[in-house]
């Protein structure tokens, strides 16, 4: 009875060991660690923050902007705005001549959200790269639907367009001066790099050589006194 019950009480003891090391092995296979990064990676879609260089304004962008490639892009605004002189509202307001107006009051009689209506100023070139840019983070609480246009290029062509789009349209503005900036820093370089390369070119009058060349021009003085 004795070996009967020391039997049973092995067989448990070695299913409990058993247990207990399939325990310890699936944790350390499925030990999951969390990620540094949340989510998954999109390709093709840069992540804020990345690529070392600072957003340029968007003045630089509509220094070459493009109305015509703003018609193109603005076709996707077309189920809910038109920029026609005298186009009625639809979904959203006509926008013709909308550069320069109050922010949510419009000229057409659009029922603006309180988000816009109570925004302040005028639509200015950073005021509309902003809201085209990202609509409810520019109002929260806006009924605008539309994602947004992250690429600055598309913004700065679109705002062309609607300023072409105008009784009064206004000149596109010049690109930043620290562009140009930028750039006689650059030409300063390649001068500075040039003449460095030029002096490399030159002898070196060293010390050796200078005593060996006023020792030969004493030599040439001492013979012509001796003649």
């Amino acid at each position: 009875m004795n070996d009967r019950n020391n039997t049973i009480a092995g067989w448990v003891l070695f299913a409990g060991i058993v247990a207990l090391g399939a325990s310890i092995v699936s944790s350390e296979v499925f030990n999951s660690h969390r990620p540094e990064t949340m989510g998954y990676p999109i390709e093709g879609v840069a992540v804020e923050g990345e690529g070392g260089e600072a957003a340029k304004p968007i003045e630089f962008y509509l220094a070459s902007a493009d109305p015509a490639k703003g018609e193109q892009v603005f076709k996707k605004c077309t189920a809910c705005h038109n920029a026609d002189k005298g186009g009625a509202n639809a979904l959203g307001p006509n926008l013709w001549g909308v550069l320069g107006e109050p922010i949510g009051k419009g000229a057409n009689g659009f029922a603006f959200t309180e988000a816009l209506a109570g925004k302040g100023g005028n639509w200015d070139w950073n005021s509309l790269s902003e809201w085209l840019s990202n609509p409810k983070k520019f109002a929260p609480g806006t009924k605008m639907t539309f994602a947004g246009l992250g690429n600055p290029e598309d913004r700065a062509n679109v705002i062309a367009f609607l300023n072409a789009h105008s009784d009064a349209p206004k000149p596109l503005p010049a690109a930043p001066e620290e562009t140009t900036a930028a750039a006689d820093d650059k030409a300063a370089a390649e001068a500075a790099g040039a003449g460095a390369e030029k002096a490399e070119n030159e002898p070196v009058l060293n010390e050796a050589t200078a005593a060996k060349g006023g020792q030969k021009s004493m030599g040439g003085e001492a013979a012509k006194v001796s003649q």
